[in-house]
């Protein structure tokens, strides 16, 4: 949300065409279009507070066609989805619905997530440190409730190695790939064109969807461009 204050925001909000906002969105040739449709989302989001308030009379950006993502589209779980997944899950494989959930609520990478050990956890301050993400830069990320139960559930029954992830049939090994089961769940609840991935597409469009600003998305995800 700062970049569009900092680009947009010295024009009266009633005054941006349509037009504008698409040129403005085209202009950043170093954004995904996935990445556009995100800023696009915000602004709309704005403006839609802006009527509800009086303080606009339109909503230009519904004018303003949606880039097409192509083969990269954002594939996010609904949450009818959510629900069927997690009873399959459950039923399933129930030793893995806590990966399940943590990927949920941290959107971290597959790899990020299953090279976790107990070192890169602060149970004091509830935050999880990510090592070795992909731009090689260290974050941290704050735990909400529901991550930090799961956390402290597996820090609870934890063996004597590391690895905060685990395998559910073998509990002295670390999951290496959890991706037959995830797909045999994936099946049972009937959600087509799904990957673990799509977790964290998930994580991501719900903070941009509640009206995260994008920076802090950024920061949370990992990415060194938004």
């Amino acid at each position: 949300m700062d970049l569009i204050i900092r680009e947009l925001g010295s024009r009266p909000a009633d005054s941006v065409k349509p037009k504008e906002i698409d040129d403005w969105l085209s202009g950043h040739s170093e954004w995904s279009p996935a990445t556009k449709n995100r800023y696009k989302t915000v602004l709309s989001k704005a403006y839609q507070l802006g009527l509800g308030g009086d303080r606009v009379s339109r909503n230009p950006v519904r004018s303003v066609e949606r880039r097409n993502e192509g083969d990269g589209r954002i594939r996010y779980l609904r949450p009818e989805e959510e629900v069927r997944l997690k009873v399959a899950i459950a039923r399933r494989y129930p030793g893995h619905m806590p990966a399940l959930v943590f990927a949920l609520h941290t959107g971290l990478r597959k790899s990020e997530q299953f090279g976790l050990s107990w070192g890169d956890v602060d149970m004091n301050r509830k935050v999880i440190i990510v090592p070795h993400p992909k731009n090689n830069r260290s974050r941290e990320i704050t735990m909400n409730e529901t991550c930090f139960a799961v956390i402290e559930n597996l820090n609870k029954s934890r063996p004597d190695d590391d690895r905060v992830f685990r395998s559910d049939r073998y509990k002295k090994r670390p999951i290496a790939d959890i991706k037959k089961a995830f797909e045999n769940a994936l099946k049972e609840a009937k959600i087509e064109d799904f990957t673990w991935h799509c977790l964290r597409h998930t994580f991501i469009t719900r903070l941009v969807q509640a009206g995260v600003d994008l920076r802090t998305v950024q920061y949370l995800a990992g990415h060194q461009n938004p």
